[in-house]
């Protein structure tokens, strides 16, 4: 499995070609001896230099490690001059997808992990414009480890090639009711009231003293006296019943 044959196969559409110079530059390669199983066979399979002959089974593990260390190799190359460039191409050309938000207006995307280890999460798509990171839309593309791209890249992108940054917008959607906005104060209102319980809650089970606490014994006994004087009220009605009825 040459890099070309990696990046002729479905699903790896997000990958640029990693230059052989690049491959062979052992500095580029720091560490990753450590991290990818049969590094040398996966390394001379890379390079198209693998000559052995090995059983089926082998060859798979070997073909496993040779696409994790091209990933892992992707995600150092992708920050240099020659890598970014490559990537830009695909930026502009809409290989990555784009934005699923209305107001982006199609933004395109561009791949980034949300960790550098290694199998903690598959890759994602951020958009520049709503700056916010989305699930790609294949289960192919999905399936990618997000440390090929990691988490670093997209932004050194936009540092290297600030005139490529769309413009932010101010518009977000607004919700209405028969062409009349819903009232934000209300809704804020009782978001700020759930927010106010859970904390409550969370702060009684921990023990803690707070104002909060005061303010429901003072409840209370606001509905204490009303429940008092409502037996009161009763009690005066009962007895005007029954002088009433002597009377007759």
């Amino acid at each position: 499995m040459s890099g070309s044959c990696f990046l002729s196969s479905r699903g790896n559409e997000y990958f640029c070609e990693i230059d052989e110079d690049y491959l062979t530059d052992r500095f580029n390669l720091t560490g990753l001896n450590t991290e990818v199983q049969y590094y040398q066979y996966a390394l001379d399979l890379v390079t198209d230099v693998f000559d052995m002959e090995v059983d089926d089974d082998m060859r798979e593990h070997i073909e496993k490690s040779a696409r994790h260390l091209y990933g892992l190799v992707h995600a150092r190359y992708i920050v240099t001059t020659r890598g970014l460039a490559k990537m830009l191409e695909k930026f502009k050309n809409g290989v990555f997808g784009k934005c699923p938000r209305v107001i982006c207006e199609s933004q395109h995307l561009l791949p980034m992990g949300q960790h550098d280890i290694p199998n903690m999460s598959n890759v994602k798509l951020y958009c520049a414009k709503c700056e916010d990171i989305y699930n790609p839309k294949s289960s192919r593309h999905n399936s990618i480890d997000g440390a090929y791209f990691g988490t670093s890249f997209q932004n050194i992108l936009f540092q290297i090639y600030p005139a490529m940054l769309p413009q932010k917008t101010q518009r977000r959607y607004e919700p209405r009711i028969y062409g009349f906005r819903v009232h934000a104060s209300g809704a804020l209102m009782r978001w700020q009231e759930e927010k106010r319980e859970e904390m409550k809650d969370r702060l009684k089970a921990r023990g803690i003293e707070t104002g909060f606490e005061d303010e429901d014994d003072e409840d209370l006994d606001d509905e204490s006296d009303i429940d008092e004087e409502q037996a009161s009220q009763e009690g005066i009605d009962d007895m005007f019943e029954g002088n009433a009825q002597r009377v007759r």
